[in-house]
């Protein structure tokens, strides 16, 4: 059974920074699109970042470019998102999926992990 898991997350203040791994239990084909995405209480998930699995095509949400990087290790099909000066405002539970779209929309992502939670004291 196809199986995504994150791991990483906790509780840190404003201007720390986090790392999350996300582990796929299958390779991951050629074409396959990564991507994170968050969920706060009371809003809709919302695009993070996402990378291919086979090109270094990367792409990110204006409110976390510059601060978030995301990556890949091919050799242990995993990826990861490394968040720097965080913020009170990335508190959410923080997931990975993927998809076969080059596309920010949850929609277009069909196997998803069970979140992580990630919480930024001011």
């Amino acid at each position: 059974q196809a199986q995504l898991v994150e791991s990483g997350g906790g509780s840190v203040q404003d201007g720390d920074s986090l790392r999350l791994s996300c582990a796929a239990s299958w390779r991951p084909y050629s074409s396959s699109v990564m991507g994170w995405f968050r969920q706060a209480p009371g809003k809709d998930r919302e695009f993070v970042a996402l990378i291919r699995w086979s090109r270094d095509s990367t792409l990110y949400a204006d409110s976390v470019k510059g601060r978030f990087t995301i990556s890949r290790d091919n050799a242990k099909w995993t990826i990861y998102l490394q968040m720097n000066s965080l913020k009170p405002e990335d508190t959410a539970v923080y997931y990975c999926a993927v998809g076969s779209h080059y596309s920010t929309n949850p929609a277009e992502y069909f196997t998803w992990g069970q979140g992580t939670q990630v919480t930024v004291a001011s």
